[in-house]
């Protein structure tokens, strides 16, 4: 199976301004989930960034900030229940008033596409990105962990998170492997581009 960038939305976890200094290999890291934001914003991947009491622990980082479409304050470590609304928002209900059309004439309002892969990257790996994942596999979507975009304090609790979350289902995978999913073929109008960033 292969992620498909029409069925992909992008959530960046954490990634904030007093947390990251502590984070093994932070720069490589927040590089990695710049690239994936970039390529998601080239391909029309709507992305979003969490962030866990952000009071305490700073804003996201300033790389990551406009390259989100929203950014979304939590306080629970596992912030799928505060994505939700952005994960699989609501239908529009009809519009309209007494003195407009029927209700049989109005046009109906069509749900919006749902996107059911959720590529996920963050820290810390072993809290707050394994415990969104965990959730977001409950509410039956597909989880693609992206490794190099992921970290803990540790190498230890990091390594952890993965092998839970691998046993767990989600799929584990670099950001290159997700650009070049994405893409399909050397033949995208954007590829060129997309390999730019990714060089």
């Amino acid at each position: 199976m292969l992620l498909e960038a029409e069925d992909s939305q992008l959530v960046l976890v954490d990634y904030q301004q007093k947390l990251m200094p502590a984070i093994h290999e932070a720069q490589a890291v927040i590089a990695n989930a710049v690239r994936l934001a970039r390529v998601a914003k080239l391909l029309d991947v709507p992305a979003w960034i969490t962030e866990e009491n952000p009071a305490g622990l700073g804003p996201t980082v300033e790389e990551l900030k406009p390259l989100a479409g929203a950014v979304v304050s939590k306080m629970a470590f596992a912030g799928a229940q505060d994505l939700m609304p952005k994960l699989r928002p609501a239908a529009k209900p009809a519009s309209g008033n007494a003195r407009s059309l029927p209700k049989h004439l109005q046009k109906k309002q069509e749900p919006p596409a749902e996107r059911n892969s959720v590529v996920l990257a963050g820290c810390e790996a072993h809290v707050c990105l394994m415990q969104t994942a965990l959730t977001l596999l409950e509410e039956e979507f597909e989880v693609w962990v992206v490794t190099d975009a992921c970290s803990s304090r540790t190498e230890r609790n990091r390594d952890a998170a993965f092998d839970r979350l691998a046993g767990a289902g989600a799929e584990l995978v670099t950001t290159e492997m997700v650009a070049f999913e994405w893409l399909r073929t050397a033949e995208h109008p954007l590829f060129k581009d997309v390999l730019a960033l990714l060089k």
